[in-house]
């Protein structure tokens, strides 16, 4: 859960990565980036820019809403409220 200005990002990039056999390091080869940076992002200890958070959607072949959001993502099982 990164913070960028006063405000928490979540996202599901680990989620993403198990469900599709990718791992940090294929991710990161991919993006461009340090393999550190996909923990760091999935830890939420860092906020991706717009740039990199859209190719990381596009990686996936997903909406980039799908990846990142404001509000903690329901956990997977959770019963709807």
């Amino acid at each position: 859960m990164a913070q960028t200005g006063g405000e928490t990002v979540h996202n599901r990039i680990s989620v993403l990565r198990a469900e599709r056999g990718v791992s940090r390091r294929e991710l990161a080869d991919a993006l461009g980036v340090h393999y550190q940076t996909v923990g760091y992002l999935e830890r939420g200890e860092y906020s991706p820019s717009l740039h990199l958070a859209l190719r990381i959607a596009a990686f996936f072949d997903v909406p980039v809403e799908v990846v990142f959001a404001l509000e903690p993502f329901a956990r997977i099982g959770a019963p709807a409220e």
